[in-house]
């Protein structure tokens, strides 16, 4: 009987079905269930639409020069995209979905107004390159790409990206002092009424240190999109607070108060649109708080005990190499409970 089948097939009889085509299998990083709705060229579009505000403000504030560092770190990021993604024979799969343009807008954000357009190159370069593409393109980076590029230009042309960046954008006539922040850390100066021109937008500093007041309003449409996770900047602010509250219970003479250091530098835009990147953050809720309660907490302490006026930089790149063992700690119940240990026998 078992040779039956093959008996029929050699008399013209129906043959065995042949065995099914093997089917594709996607690898992807985690996390695999998603929203469907959260593409990333509709989050990418978001975070561009949340920065535009802020970029009319530096536009007006800056002028032309503001429009020529969006373009180059724009264009740049995109260029490099390109190559890279041709290098890796996976040519135009991530160019389009956006996220090379919010990486060139977020690094164009860190840099002040009169950076070299060949020192903005160079980072938009090595932002895709070193922050991405060695990883293996978007979301299996662990470090943000604009950070990246930040820190490598900082350090290899510093005269240009340091403190000393922004006293040149005063002296050439597009606003009339360092930065506030600047001016307080180095001389002890707090102009007049330096805490309301922060929340509004009328003080020195990168493209988007400008106002206060356009990124929380920026940020809160990322955190109602769902394109940013609101733990993290409601972590990273609560940080901020409490050591600079702290801060100002031991010197409550100072002039520069916790709000200063919340509406000053580059916080704002580090809690709202750089430490919110979903490739660079964790994935649990509890993992997300704790990841901005220590990203703001690192923003003061090194702005407290350093000789570094800022601090987001730095603190962006060290939160995000903790983020594997943030999701290894706030790992959450399944539901129906933790898994019962094996029985002893």
């Amino acid at each position: 009987m078992a040779e039956e089948p093959d008996k029929q097939a050699d008399e013209g009889g129906p043959a065995e079905a042949p065995p099914p085509a093997p089917q594709p299998v996607d690898v992807a990083p985690a996390p695999h269930l998603l929203e469907g709705s959260l593409t990333t060229r509709r989050m990418m579009l978001d975070v561009l639409v949340a920065l535009a505000p802020a970029a009319l403000a530096a536009l007006f504030l800056f002028g032309l020069a503001a429009l020529r560092q969006l373009a180059v770190c724009a264009a740049g990021c995109i260029a490099a995209e390109a190559l890279f993604m041709t290098l890796m024979r996976r040519k135009g799969v991530t160019v389009l979905d956006g996220s090379a343009a919010v990486t060139g807008v977020i690094l164009a954000f860190s840099l002040p107004a009169t950076t070299p357009w060949w020192v903005s190159l160079i980072g938009a370069f090595v932002a895709v390159g070193l922050g991405k593409a060695v990883f293996g393109g978007v979301g299996m980076n662990v470090f943000n790409p604009a950070m990246v590029g930040r820190a490598f230009v900082m350090i290899a042309f510093v005269k240009f990206i340091a403190a000393d960046g922004y006293v040149d954008a005063a002296a050439k006539g597009m606003l009339s002092q360092a930065t506030p922040m600047t001016d307080w850390f180095r001389r002890g100066l707090l102009p007049d009424g330096a805490l309301m021109r922060l929340f509004l937008g009328n003080t020195n500093g990168s493209l988007g240190e400008t106002s206060a007041i356009l990124l929380i309003l920026g940020g809160f449409y990322l955190c109602i999109r769902r394109t940013a996770s609101w733990e993290i900047p409601a972590g990273a602010i609560a940080g901020l607070l409490l050591v600079g509250g702290l801060d100002n219970l031991v010197h409550p003479d100072a002039g520069w108060t916790v709000l200063h250091h919340l509406f000053g530098g580059a916080f704002l835009l580090g809690a709202f649109f750089i430490i919110t990147d979903p490739a660079t953050s964790p994935l649990t809720p509890v993992g997300k708080l704790i990841f901005g309660l220590v990203f703001g907490v690192l923003v003061m302490l090194i702005r407290l005990f350093t000789d570094y006026p800022e601090g987001v930089m730095f603190s962006v790149l060290l939160v995000n190499a903790i983020v594997p063992l943030l999701n290894r700690w706030t790992i959450p119940t399944p539901v129906g409970g933790p898994v019962p240990a094996p029985a002893k026998k």
